[in-house]
């Protein structure tokens, strides 16, 4: 029994100090500790209206998959964050009718961190969206 107490500490330990030593893991260009972190944001405030596989409500919410606003335009994205939406919209030739409130009562890690999480689930591959950026973006929309 001491043997194999001994054994699982042992290779705990090696565990533990192996993982201390490597950097962070990242998705694709984008921090993992940002994706998880905007996965938290998402369900608290994104998941109601562009559901849980971003798919969003056909002619309601935009799906947030595979669009050009998703992968495209950094800014932009941010900016319909802070400033939200007035309806209707038309997202790569589909019309949503749904107003999205702003979000700028968000810190600029939350926002960050969500855009980034956007931007690398529901089959998007993007790179991340930095905090800098967002703040950047929140003083020129003032």
């Amino acid at each position: 029994m001491n043997r194999v107490l001994t054994a699982l500490l042992l290779l705990a330990s090696i565990s533990f100090c192996v993982s201390a030593q490597t950097k962070p893991k990242t998705v694709g260009a984008a921090p993992a500790a940002s994706i998880a972190r905007g996965a938290l944001v998402y369900k608290q405030y994104c998941l109601a209206c562009h559901q849980i596989d971003g798919g969003g409500v056909p002619n309601m919410n935009p799906p947030l998959s595979k669009t050009t606003w998703i992968s495209g335009d950094k800014t932009r994205l941010i900016k319909v964050v802070l400033n939200g939406f007035p309806a209707p919209v038309d997202i790569d030739g589909e019309s949503y009718t749904n107003v999205m409130a702003p979000h700028n009562f968000l810190k600029d890690q939350d926002i960050a961190d969500v855009l980034t999480y956007v931007r690398n689930s529901f089959g998007n591959k993007g790179s991340a969206i930095t905090a800098a950026s967002v703040k950047a973006v929140r003083a020129k929309n003032k």
